[in-house]
């Protein structure tokens, strides 16, 4: 596996964690991933896992060397320093809690760590996402109505 492939797969964990997910399992072509937790773990030690299970990884790949090209400097990015709050999740992305109704959130908001920034439909089911850090959101990254991927990138937040 990929090192980004290998943080993907922890971050999947964390998220399974904090949802007390018990079982979840993943077939991508050749890669196939098994999680199970024991219940009694999220009471008493919420980082123990019962079984990780890969089998049958994707071969890996030759990866030329870095080019040694040196970059032009970068203009000054006014994006630049901006936390990204990602999608937990894959599925539709709603910006409000109702067709019709407002937003959530609009750039210029202040929010605040917990709270709720949208909503993600997964399987008929409507999972608010809340913000991982406080600050003022300066864009909405995804459209209303959506489809999203894991890991897409849905607000981008100056701290603060």
């Amino acid at each position: 596996m990929k090192p980004q492939d290998m943080k993907d797969l922890q971050e999947l964990i964390e998220f399974l964690k904090q949802y007390q997910v018990a079982e979840f399992d993943l077939d991508r072509g050749d890669l196939k991933i098994r999680l199970k937790f024991e219940q009694q773990s999220y009471q008493t030690s919420p980082s123990s896992l019962a079984h990780v299970v890969t089998s049958a990884p994707a071969p890996a790949q030759a990866v030329p060397p870095p080019a040694t090209v040196a970059a032009p400097a970068p203009a000054a990015d006014p994006d630049a320093g901006l936390h990204i709050v990602k999608s937990p999740i894959v599925g539709t992305f709603y910006g409000s809690p109702s067709p019709g109704a407002a937003p959530f959130v609009s750039p210029g908001d202040h929010v605040e760590k917990g709270q709720v920034i949208c909503i993600v439909e997964a399987m008929k089911l409507m999972n608010e996402i809340e913000s991982d850090a406080s600050g003022e959101i300066v864009k909405c990254l995804v459209t209303n109505g959506q489809a999203i991927e894991f890991g897409q990138p849905l607000f981008s937040i100056r701290l603060g």
